[in-house]
């Protein structure tokens, strides 16, 4: 008996230990959690975490030839999200307009798994929905942080325009042998086609392409100080696409200099956000009405915002972060009502004229748009 005893204790001993073993062993997956908010109408220091500005260092004491230190000035350590220079800005308001992100924890045991499978706010998926086998980490965080840079570009594009900066389509060149010559010339502004507004490059694209090559548009354009119309046929290019035979530039005239600064983030999904606290910090009218509001989505030079992914993390993650009302993407709604924290709000957006608008119901109690 008691070596049967012993042969039990020691059975059940090991297979403790394989389960622990096991339990330890790395599962090809990663866990999306609740990643870190950021209050884009605030400061942050390297490290992306919230501080406040101090007053600028002083300048360096002159040498005694007269000249100044040759050493540079070191990067702050805490700086504004979004930087404006050279114009004078309104008195920032008191809420703040937060940006959500997801934290992606990439070597993941089989206990973690499980937890995360259980949670209620984490998720668990294959790896190589988030690292594909044919690139490293390290060329997905390349990826993501050039797609972080382009949606801070597009969202300066869309928040200037909603200030009344529209895009200028610029010609630069007019091909020797292309559709325009004799028409348009470099330093043309195109205004139109066929009566449609041209407000970015993929706009005049699509106006173009709308019709089979050997048609016959109408291009409103301005010429330095005037305007005139003139008809262009467009030829083919070697796949078919029909062109109009320029190059062509975009530039959008303001009266102020626009930075975004914001490391160690990746992913275009700031986008919108980015892009009402530019508009809010060159607007008179405090648009937080001194709120917390969170919210993500991508957007693109229209203004349109756009679907992301990990919408379950960041509505918890901007729970977390004191918000009651968080900005959804019209196409995330759905996966977002599957799982809402206790005490949030969705409100549905699925442009930047939508997005203020909401604010502006949030501000005067109006209906607001839900998901």
């Amino acid at each position: 008996m008691r070596r049967r005893g012993l042969t039990v204790v020691l059975g059940a001993v090991l297979t403790l230990l394989l389960g622990l073993w096991i339990g330890q062993a790395d599962v090809p997956y990663v866990t999306l959690s609740p990643g870190p908010t950021v209050d884009t109408l605030g400061a942050v220091d390297r490290d992306a975490d919230p501080c406040k500005v101090t007053s600028p260092a002083p300048a360096p004491e002159p040498t005694p030839s007269g000249s100044a230190s040759p050493s540079p000035r070191p990067e702050p350590a805490c700086q504004e999200v979004i930087q404006i220079i050279g114009t004078a800005l309104p008195a920032p308001g008191k809420g703040q307009l937060r940006m959500v992100t997801v934290s992606v924890i990439s070597s993941v045991s089989l206990l973690d798994a499980l937890k995360g499978w259980i949670s209620g706010e984490n998720a668990v998926v294959p790896r190589k929905l988030i690292y594909p086998e044919d690139k490293t980490e390290q060329e997905v965080e390349q990826e993501n942080k050039q797609e972080f840079e382009n949606s801070q570009t597009s969202a300066e594009t869309a928040a200037l325009k909603y200030l009344g900066y529209p895009v200028q389509v610029t010609v630069t060149q007019v091909t020797s042998d292309g559709a325009s010559v004799g028409k348009l010339q470099e330093g043309d502004v195109i205004d139109s086609v066929n009566g449609t507004q041209v407000t970015s490059m993929a706009k005049l694209l699509e106006l173009v392409q709308a019709q089979p090559a050997g048609s016959t548009l109408k291009i409103g354009y301005t010429r330095g100080s005037e305007k005139g119309t003139v008809d262009v046929v467009t030829k083919p290019a070697t796949d078919g696409t029909p062109r109009i035979g320029v190059s062509i530039k975009s530039v959008q005239p303001h009266p102020f200099d626009l930075r975004i600064k914001l490391d160690k983030i990746g992913g275009p999904s700031a986008g919108m956000m980015f892009a009402l606290a530019i508009i809010d910090k060159l607007k008179p009218e405090d648009m937080t009405h001194g709120k917390i509001i969170a919210g993500t989505g991508t957007i693109d030079d229209e203004g349109n915002v756009g679907q992301i992914g990990g919408i379950t993390q960041k509505l918890y993650g901007a729970r977390a972060a004191g918000t009651t009302h968080f900005l959804v993407p019209a196409d995330n709604c759905a996966e977002a009502l599957t799982n809402v924290p206790s005490g949030l709000t969705l409100v549905k957006v699925a442009t930047l004229d939508e997005a203020t608008a909401a604010l502006d119901a949030l501000g005067s109690g109006g209906p607001l748009p839900s998901c």
